[in-house]
């Protein structure tokens, strides 16, 4: 009976999961395709490229990666003891005050104290959700469907990306986006804490807490337990280091999440002030590239992954996901170059009268590899929660969020700058996408080691509190 329940709270609670996720990136991403043209117009108004405003994003970027490279793996552990929905509430909450500030007035003070505001906030708020999302899955679905599940969860985020941007598109004016997306996240957190019930995880939480509670008293007794035992229910480095050592695929994986996250956030602190520079983008056109790239996403997430995750394994996906980025971006990054322009009117013989939409022709045709590109994040996380014991998944899926927000500290302390010295008239050669270059030698790397990755069955799980509790028990009186 207990069995049944709890599988009924397990398919509710991934429903109401969903929704949540959804309501939460739809807020998130809304604003995606608005904030360069709020940020433009704050830092450099009338120009279409501002090396002031690509630092202010790269600074802002890394101290969101510091922050976070400290705060993820913390709540994911903390989640592991206290409740995955309780670790939700405090960043979803927080993410709503930076939209408010933009909701009133996109002034340049406000715009600052916005950038001030989200890069406090999104130390926090900066994967936390998708973090604990994961572990929730990962607490509801056996292991033989967390790769489809987990592909889901993608296709879920990918869809709020692009009714966001779909929305973002027809609104009338940048403010109304912001008031929008305020209002959204609102309602998404009220809806998380009426609706979305407790992990059931709860369950072995309480077990694993009575059983040290247990050893404890027993150890205490015998007088071999040291005053800093207590404290072990926050992450320390070395649980992070214990969870990469213990397996060989977990730290693969690790090293694949780093270097496939660092070209990632490469492209992203790039590619919209490329874009703006070389093709005078503005928010429409943000949004409707954004529009393509999460519509592959969902085709893919939804329908593609689920279907294959069947008929070939996770790491295979990895690798498939990777080689597709690697293209993906490769082609954005020569999308300006002459010879893609020769190809472009091949392509389109009607396309003569404006030179730069041939160039966009092939971004909007590269950002369709996406449809592949997506399997990365799903599969990997497959990957990652099958390294890992059942009370283990928060501290896991928070060690390897961990390592992507160490490569948000490293990405824009390396591509915005290049981003800024090859946009401006200073380059030491013509090659304005050459920062996006750079991205594509990053991911390449992540996908060399992900086809070293093998297949391999889970390996039997010790917690790590339960090891030290051995370690404890090893010592002689």
């Amino acid at each position: 009976m207990v069995e049944k329940n709890n599988t009924i709270v397990g398919s509710c609670g991934v429903n109401h999961l969903f929704l949540t996720v959804f309501l939460f990136h739809f807020s998130s991403f809304m604003v995606v395709s608005a904030i360069i043209d709020v940020s433009m117009a704050a830092v450099c108004p009338g120009k279409d490229e501002c090396s002031l405003a690509i630092y202010l994003t790269g600074v802002q970027q890394a101290i969101i990666g510091l922050g976070s490279l400290v705060m993820m793996p913390l709540i994911g552990n903390l989640s592991d003891h206290y409740g995955r929905k309780l670790l939700l509430t405090f960043p979803m909450m927080i993410a709503i005050f930076p939209a408010v500030i933009l909701a009133y007035s996109r002034d340049k003070e406000f715009f600052y104290a916005y950038y001030v505001l989200k890069t406090l906030t999104s130390m926090v708020c900066e994967g936390a959700v998708l973090c604990l999302a994961h572990a929730y899955l990962a607490d509801n679905v056996p292991d033989h469907r967390r790769a489809s599940m987990f592909g889901i969860l993608s296709g879920i985020s990918s869809c709020s990306f692009v009714t966001g941007n779909l929305l973002t598109r027809f609104l009338p004016s940048v403010g109304s986006v912001f008031q929008v997306s305020a209002a959204v996240a609102m309602v998404s957190v009220v809806y998380m804490r009426i609706f979305l019930p407790e992990s059931n995880m709860e369950a072995n939480v309480i077990a694993i807490s009575s059983k040290e509670e247990t050893k404890d008293e027993c150890l205490l007794e015998k007088g071999r337990i040291n005053s800093h035992r207590p404290f072990r229910t926050t992450l320390s480095l070395h649980d992070s280091i214990s969870l990469l050592r213990n397996s060989t695929k977990f730290s693969q994986a690790a090293i694949v999440a780093f270097f496939s996250m660092l070209g990632e956030l490469g492209l992203l602190s790039s590619a919209m002030y490329y874009l703006k520079a070389e093709f005078h983008f503005d928010k429409d056109q943000f949004a409707e590239l954004l529009i393509i790239t999460g519509i592959a996403g969902i085709i893919s997430q939804m329908i593609l992954m689920p279907f294959l995750s069947r008929l070939i394994n996770e790491e295979k996906l990895l690798a498939i996901g990777l080689a597709s980025s690697c293209i993906y971006i490769f082609l954005i990054g020569i999308a300006w170059t002459s010879w893609v322009h020769t190809f472009a009117q091949l392509a389109n013989s009607n396309i003569t009268s404006y030179r730069p939409l041939q160039y966009v022709s092939v971004v909007y045709l590269a950002s369709a590899l996406q449809i592949l590109a997506v399997f990365v994040t799903p599969s990997l996380r497959t990957i990652v929660s099958k390294q890992a014991g059942p009370t283990e998944q928060g501290k896991a899926q928070g060690c390897i969020t961990g390592l992507n927000s160490l490569a948000g500290i490293i990405s824009p302390l390396v591509f915005s700058p290049l981003t800024a010295l090859f946009l401006s008239d200073h380059a030491p050669f013509h090659f304005p996408g050459f920062s996006i270059m750079c991205a594509t030698l990053t991911v390449m790397i992540a996908f060399i080691q992900s086809i070293l990755m093998k297949a391999g069955p889970a390996p039997s799980h010790l917690p790590v509190s339960d090891s030290k509790i051995d370690e404890y028990d090893s010592v002689e009186p």
